[in-house]
């Protein structure tokens, strides 16, 4: 069965065994029993209120959301990462497990905006010279962030972008006033990229690959909030096979048959990227004392 299909048929049960909600939400225009009627439901209790002030206060565009709220949609990646990581903005012991299963030289998690996780992360400065700056929309952005300091007291910055059940067509998003933004730095000298034809870029999701891993890199080279360095986080489900394996750019079917395989290959520092799944991601966390009711919600949850 489709994964996404099957993620579907889940939240429907969720949504009654799990959040109370009747369902039957709008999306598209259409009542669906994989969108909840109260959309700030979708956010675990223990974070719901702080979240929601928080996309508000920084003026955080929600997906899909009405006002100041979350989508219903119970299969949206930005509450799936909301969901997994909020708490970690002020549970340093927790964060610093995390980051340290990702990357063994850290010792420390630091903070970064006001706590220890940034969500819609956009850096301090606008390095890629996108006409837009804002949080969430226009612009590019990564769903989280998150700092380190390692063994040689230097910032890392975690750019951490989450899927659920995303997949993506092959088409070509090539157009003359993107290249004229992001070509120059995917062929300058110091790019991240081994020389590749930029058009190869120019797919989903490579596309927004590409733009992460250059705002990664710009954020190191400008020593944005102090770092030094950064690494590209893609928590994904690995039963999410449309999107692991599923090579939409014809010019990159060269480098391999998974997405890991095939973004490691373009990197000239393939250890800046890493994909793992959300279990795996937050299982660091587990070894800390008072997770254990936000870690059986996303186990059931998710």
């Amino acid at each position: 069965m489709n994964y996404q299909i099957k993620q579907r048929q889940k939240a429907a049960v969720v949504c009654n065994n799990l959040i109370k909600d009747p369902g039957q939400g709008l999306f598209s225009g259409k009542p669906r029993n994989f969108v909840l009627s109260d959309p700030s439901k979708n956010l675990w209790g223990g974070i719901r209120a702080d979240a929601i002030d928080y996309f508000k206060n920084n003026k955080i565009k929600w997906w899909k959301g009405k006002g100041d709220k979350p989508t219903g949609h119970l299969l949206s990646s930005q509450v799936a990462c909301v969901n997994h990581l909020y708490f970690l903005r002020q549970r340093q012991d927790a964060a610093t497990e995390i980051l340290k299963a990702i990357e063994p030289s850290i010792i420390s998690s630091e903070i970064v905006d006001t706590g220890f996780v940034e969500f819609e992360f956009i850096g301090e400065k606008q390095y890629l010279k996108e006409r837009a700056f804002s949080r969430g929309e226009n612009c590019t952005s990564v769903d989280a962030a998150m700092m380190g300091k390692n063994n040689k007291s230097e910032k890392v910055l975690f750019l951490i972008e989450w899927k659920y059940t995303e997949q993506y067509p092959s088409t070509n998003l090539y157009k003359k006033e993107r290249s004229k933004v992001y070509d120059d730095l995917i062929e300058t000298i110091d790019s991240p990229f081994v020389k590749t034809n930029p058009e190869a870029f120019y797919y989903e999701p490579f596309y927004q690959m590409m733009r992460q891993t250059l705002l990664g890199f710009l954020c190191a080279k400008y020593k944005d909030r102090g770092c030094v360095d950064f690494r590209h986080i893609h928590v994904i489900p690995i039963e999410n096979k449309k999107l692991l394996e599923n090579i939409t750019s014809p010019k990159f079917h060269v480098y391999g048959k998974t997405l890991s395989e095939v973004w490691e290959k373009v990197l000239k520092e393939p250890k800046k990227y890493k994909t793992v799944s959300p279990e795996d991601f937050i299982q660091p966390a587990d070894k800390c004392l008072d997770t254990k009711a936000v870690l059986e919600y996303l186990g059931i949850r998710y």
